[in-house]
C-alpha cells in the first residue's frame, strides 16, 4: 500500500493527538494486558467513585441477586466490582468455562453491563447480538458460534436460541437467576485470548464474526481515552445500544477504563439528553448523525454547550450537518472513524481543527495508509486477527506488508487525504463508476441533501449500457420531491456532470441498521 496523494501529502501522525511533551509508545496502550485487569485496578484505586447509573428502570422489581436495576442510584466502583464478581461466580457455577461463547442480547442497563463484564472477567467470549434480530438472524449466530449460554432480556429470543442450538443451552436474563458460587479464576484471560465475536452487518454475503482479543479492546479503548482527554472527572450521557461497538467498546469500556461515570438512557430523546446533561453535570455525549440531525432542530440544543465534548460516529456526518449542529450547540462536534474489525481507527483532534466532512487522523498506536485505488488499510494493536472459522475470508481481508511491520487490514472503505486529514468517500462496493469516472455516493448525498425538497437521501448506481452506471438518488421528500432535472440543475455548481443524479426514486423511508446507517445495498431490491 502507498500513502494516498489526492489533496496532497501524508496523514498527520498519531502523536498529534497527545498532549505536548507526551512520551507515550504504542506498547504503553496495553501494559495492563486486558480490560478486566485495567477495570479492577480502577475500582481498587477509587472504590467510592460513581461508575454507572440507570436513568430509568426497564426491569421488574429488584431481585435478591443484587444484579437488577437500581434506577436513579449510582453504582460505585466497589459495588460494581462486587456485583461482577458475584455474577462471574454464577456463570462459572453454571458450568461455563474459559473460552466458551455466550450470546448476549439485551437493552442498555446496569444489570446487563454487570453480566457482560462478569463474562469477560471469567474468560468467556461474548457474542453481542442486536435486540431487533429476527428468529433466522438469531439462529444463524447460534449455529455459527455454538454458544454455551444465552443472556437475553426477551424470553422469545432465548427460545429462538435454544431451538437453534444442538446442545443443552443455558438461557437466562440479565438478573442471572443462577446458583451462587465462586469462580475458579478471575481476570485470568491473556491479552491474545478472544473476548468478543462481533458480527459484521453482512451487506455482502452472510454476516461474519470478527474475533476481537483482549489486547484489541484494551488498545482501542486506551487510545480514545488519551486522544479525547477522558478522565475520572468525566460523565457520559449514554443512549447508544450496548450490543453495538460504539455504545459498548467506546462508551462503556471507555467509561470503565478512564475511571469516569456514565448515565444510561434507554434510548435517544433530545429533551431527555439535555435534561440529563444538566441534572447530572455531564461532560460527554456520543451520538450518531441521526441524533445530531434531531438535536440541530431541537429548541433546547444550545443547552448542550454545558458539555466539554460531543462525538459523532458509526456513519458519516455530512459536512453541512456538522457545521449546522456545531453552530447550534456551541461547540465543534468531533467526528471519528471506526469499524467492527478494528474498533477505533482515526479521530479529529481534541485540540485543534475538527474539520467538517473529515475523520481526522490515526488514533494513538494506529497506522493508516491508502492503496493506489484509495482503499484504506489499517494496522495496529486494535486490529483483529480474523473472522470466526472463516480462514478464506480472513486471508482475503489482509495484505502482507513489505516493511516487516505486520499485515494491513483492507477495510473496504475508500478515502482521500487532504492536508493531513482523512476523508471517507464511501465503501469500495458502493463506488459508482459512470463513464469511466469514480463517483463517491457520500459526496453526492451531501450536496443533494441541501435541496429544500429533500429530507433524506441515499445514492447508488444503476446499470447503464451507455455509461456503465448512472447516479441514482433515493429520496425521502420534504414536501414536493425534486425531479432528476431539478436536481441536475440544482447541483450543477457543486458537482461535475457525471456526478449529478440522472434518476430519482422517491421512497417513504431509507433502510437503516440499528444505529441509523443507511444500507444502500438494500435499495432497489
Amino acid at each position: 500500500m502507498s500513502p494516498g496523494r489526492e489533496g496532497g501529502g501524508q496523514l498527520r501522525p498519531w502523536r498529534d493527538h497527545l498532549p505536548s511533551g507526551s512520551q507515550l509508545q504504542a506498547s504503553d496502550l496495553v501494559t495492563s494486558g486486558t480490560l478486566p485487569r485495567a477495570w479492577a485496578d480502577r475500582w481498587e484505586a477509587d472504590p467510592e467513585a460513581p461508575v454507572l447509573m440507570d436513568a430509568a428502570s426497564t426491569a421488574g422489581p429488584s431481585s435478591p441477586a443484587g444484579l437488577a436495576h437500581r434506577s436513579g442510584t449510582w453504582w460505585s466502583g466497589e459495588e460494581f466490582d462486587v456485583a461482577t464478581r458475584r455474577a462471574a461466580g454464577r456463570l462459572a457455577t453454571a458450568g461455563l468455562r474459559s473460552g466458551d461463547r455466550v450470546l448476549w442480547s439485551t437493552g442498555s442497563s446496569v444489570s446487563s453491563i454487570i453480566c457482560h463484564v462478569a463474562a469477560l472477567r471469567v474468560g468467556l467470549v461474548v457474542v453481542p447480538a442486536n435486540t431487533a434480530y429476527t428468529q433466522p438472524e438469531i439462529a444463524y449466530i447460534v449455529s455459527d458460534t455454538g454458544p454455551a449460554a444465552v443472556i437475553v432480556d426477551d424470553p422469545k429470543r432465548g427460545g429462538w436460541a435454544r431451538d437453534a442450538s444442538d446442545r443443552d443451552l443455558i438461557v437466562t436474563g440479565p438478573d442471572l437467576d443462577l446458583p451462587d458460587g465462586e469462580p475458579a479464576r478471575l481476570d485470568a484471560a491473556r491479552p491474545d485470548d478472544p473476548a468478543l465475536i462481533c458480527f459484521t452487518s453482512g451487506t455482502t454475503g452472510a454476516p461474519k464474526g470478527a474475533v476481537l482479543s483482549h489486547r484489541n479492546l484494551l488498545a482501542a479503548t486506551r487510545a480514545v481515552c488519551l486522544a479525547w482527554r477522558w478522565t475520572p472527572a468525566d460523565r457520559l450521557i449514554h443512549c447508544l445500544p450496548v450490543f453495538h461497538a460504539h455504545g459498548l467498546c467506546v462508551g462503556i469500556y471507555g467509561t470503565l477504563v478512564s475511571g469516569g461515570s456514565a448515565l444510561l438512557l434507554p434510548g435517544f430523546d433530545p429533551d431527555a439528553v439535555v435534561d440529563a446533561a444538566s441534572t447530572h453535570h455531564a461532560s460527554l455525549f456520543f451520538g450518531v448523525p441521526t441524533m445530531y440531525h434531531r438535536l440541530a432542530r431541537s429548541a433546547r440544543a444550545a443547552e448542550m454547550s454545558r458539555l466539554r465534548l460531543c462525538v459523532s460516529g458509526s456513519a458519516p456526518l455530512a459536512a453541512d450537518l456538522h457545521r449546522e449542529v456545531s453552530a447550534v450547540i456551541g461547540m465543534s462536534v468531533l467526528e471519528r472513524y471506526g469499524m467492527t474489525e478494528t474498533l477505533m481507527n482515526a479521530s479529529n483532534p481534541y485540540d485543534g481543527e475538527r474539520r467538517p466532512g473529515s475523520v481526522g487522523f490515526p488514533l494513538p498506536g494506529v497506522e493508516v495508509k491508502l492503496a493506489g485505488d484509495g482503499e484504506i488499510g489499517v494496522r495496529g494493536p486494535n486490529v483483529f486477527d480474523g473472522y470466526w472459522e472463516r480462514p478464506a475470508a480472513t486471508a482475503d481481508a489482509f495484505e502482507d506488508s513489505s516493511d516487516g511491520g505486520g499485515r494491513w487490514f483492507r477495510t473496504g472503505d475508500l478515502g482521500t487525504i487532504d492536508d493531513g486529514y482523512l476523508t471517507i468517500r464511501g465503501r469500495s462496493k458502493d463506488l459508482i463508476i459512470s463513464g469511466g469516472f469514480n463517483v463517491y455516493p457520500s459526496e453526492v448525498e451531501e450536496v443533494v441533501l441541501t435541496h429544500p425538497g429533500v429530507a433524506e437521501v441515499a445514492v447508488t448506481g444503476t446499470p447503464s449500457d451507455e455509461w456503465g452506471e448512472v447516479v441514482t438518488a433515493w429520496i425521502v421528500a420534504d414536501g414536493r420531491a425534486p425531479s432528476a432535472e431539478d436536481l441536475s440543475a440544482y447541483t450543477a455548481d457543486r458537482l461535475a456532470a457525471y456526478k449529478r443524479p440522472r434518476i430519482v426514486r422517491v421512497v417513504h423511508s431509507l433502510p437503516r441498521n440499528a444505529l441509523g446507517k443507511v444500507l444502500r445495498s438494500e435499495l432497489g431490491r
